[in-house]
């Protein structure tokens, strides 16, 4: 379960505003890479704070409620989005630290350090630690996580209304056999990513 182990670390140094930073949707064929960036109160009393894990082990329906928690009780809460032709251009790594740049812009106040699941922001001035497996160990990056993750959820389902055909509400633009058989049969959306290899053999199919 995701503990407050780096947040206390960063507090007993004098640091007050710390932000969870993580991104979803790297692996998706289709849509944005979407980041979210969370600063959390410590100390924490909900009675859902046990409930915290890496959104991948949770239910829409769990990702829910406890998105409409954090985001009730955060002190602040950001969301950056890269898009899919961004994503072919300049690639995916840079793309995450776009989407997670623009997180970090949007809160208010501006945090004093940063926690990231994995990688740092070469281009944000503030101290800043990656944290391997940071959404699993984390609290603040697992907060994150749901957060990211709830945000680009509800985005691929507006997209499906924009782009028909591809399951998207239901993938959400993830490689699943469904969405590569519409692919086949109808070809790329302009929200697809042209760059990623399942995308590039639909196309020659």
């Amino acid at each position: 379960m995701p503990s407050f182990h780096e947040e206390e670390r960063l507090l007993a140094h004098g640091y007050r505003y710390i932000a969870g930073i993580d991104e979803v949707g790297c692996g998706a064929l289709a849509g944005p890479v979407v980041a979210a960036a969370v600063i959390m109160p410590y100390p924490l009393k909900a009675p859902w704070r046990g409930q915290i894990k890496d959104s991948k082990l949770l239910n829409p329906e769990q990702r829910a409620i406890l998105s409409y928690n954090i985001r009730k009780n955060a002190i602040s809460v950001g969301i950056g989005s890269v898009p899919s032709d961004f994503i072919d251009t300049r690639g995916l790594t840079k793309a995450r630290r776009l989407a997670m740049k623009q997180a970090v812009e949007q809160l208010s106040p501006q945090p004093e350090s940063l926690l990231i699941d994995f990688i740092l922001l070469p281009d944000v001035r503030i101290p800043q630690k990656g944290v391997v497996d940071g959404d699993s160990l984390c609290f603040s990056i697992a907060c994150a996580s749901i957060i990211a993750k709830v945000a680009r959820d509800s985005l691929m389902m507006e997209l499906d209304k924009i782009y028909p055909g591809y399951g998207l509400s239901q993938h959400k633009g993830y490689g699943t056999r469904e969405h590569l058989a519409c692919l086949r049969r109808l070809g790329p959306s302009p929200i697809h990513r042209l760059s990623f290899q399942p995308v590039r053999d639909a196309m020659q199919k």
